[in-house]
């Protein structure tokens, strides 16, 4: 498999996430696209790692931080969630105007 291959799924599973982040109403499904897309750089990383310099890690240490990144921001969201899930009793991105002055 060539280098092209993994580009292609990459901005495929990019695409989507970024469609998911645009056009979903829920914020669970938005952080679901959010997470879809680091992935998708991820995929670049470990990729380019693999063609460019092939005796070193850095790409696949690279993908293990933003994989950590991507837990920790999992958690901060969920926990944002629930707390205005709280509140509202929603959890449509429409319905949070509580930052509103």
């Amino acid at each position: 498999m060539t280098l092209s291959y993994y580009l292609a799924l990459s901005g495929l599973l990019f695409t989507i996430g970024l469609f998911g982040v645009l056009t979903r109403r829920n914020v669970i499904g938005i952080l679901m696209s959010i997470e879809l897309m680091l992935n998708a750089a991820n995929i670049n990383f470990v990729a380019f790692n693999r063609f460019l310099y092939p005796g070193q890690y850095a790409g696949q240490l690279n993908a293990i931080f933003i994989i950590t990144l991507a837990a920790a921001e999992v958690v901060v969201g969920l926990a944002l969630v629930m707390a205005i899930y709280k509140n509202i009793k929603s959890v449509y991105v429409e319905d949070y105007n509580i930052l509103k002055g």
